[in-house]
């Protein structure tokens, strides 16, 4: 009797003992979960902090550089052409940039150009895409509802078979009829006037372009 007595005891320690240890074991687990679930949420809360400041800090930049894009004053030659003396920024960008001149003679700009192989839009264009095609060599005529229909007629028609041209109609610019390049911009008085030809003989794929040879072709259409 003695000795089972001793044998039941010693098995029930030896359970006992058993299930401390499951015991120790479980409670290493949970803490093992706890601080690892712990670790993760602090990471993630700390990468949504940084990626949250550095997206408003990237806003920022891109806004400041907007903003700088196009900074400087136009100095007029004294064969009226209006040459734009400063900064004229050229990064692609989506967001909408605000020109400190209309039209815009260069700045940031839409990533895709607008056609101007000769192309006659009769309503008016995004700016952003129309800087595009000026960097890459295209003259911009423009004008506003005083210009009269002869002179839009004929301009129409002169761009229409001028390659690296675009034309469309603007009533946010000062005169009736303007002419732009990159950096360059001209009023003149009509379709008849002879500032129209020298204007395009200068500036259409003129030295001013930025990239010159770029297309013209197979952008957007407005």
């Amino acid at each position: 009797m003695g000795s089972a007595e001793k044998t039941t005891s010693a098995a029930r320690k030896a359970r006992i003992e058993e299930m401390r240890r499951a015991e120790k074991a479980r409670e290493r687990r949970n803490r093992i979960f706890t601080i690892t679930g712990s670790v993760v949420a602090v990471a993630a809360l700390t990468a949504g902090a940084v990626f949250f400041i550095q997206s408003q800090k990237d806003d920022g930049s891109e806004a400041a550089s907007d903003s700088k894009a196009s900074s400087g004053h136009f100095v007029t030659g004294s064969d009226g052409v209006r040459t734009w003396k400063g900064t004229l920024g050229r990064t692609h960008v989506t967001k909408t940039v605000n020109y400190p001149m209309e039209p815009p003679v260069g700045g940031n700009h839409n990533p895709v150009w607008l056609n101007c192989n000769g192309t006659v839009y009769t309503e008016p264009v995004n700016n952003m895409n129309a800087v595009h095609s000026l960097e890459h060599g295209a003259v911009w005529v423009t004008y506003t509802t005083k210009a009269s229909k002869a002179d839009v007629e004929a301009l129409a028609a002169k761009v229409k078979k001028t390659p690296y041209t675009l034309m469309s109609p603007d009533d946010e610019q000062a005169d009736p009829i303007m002419l732009t390049a990159w950096g360059k911009q001209r009023t003149v008085t009509g379709a008849k006037d002879p500032n129209v030809d020298k204007f395009f003989e200068q500036f259409v794929q003129g030295e001013q372009t930025p990239e010159p040879g770029a297309s013209c072709t197979g952008g957007t259409m407005k």
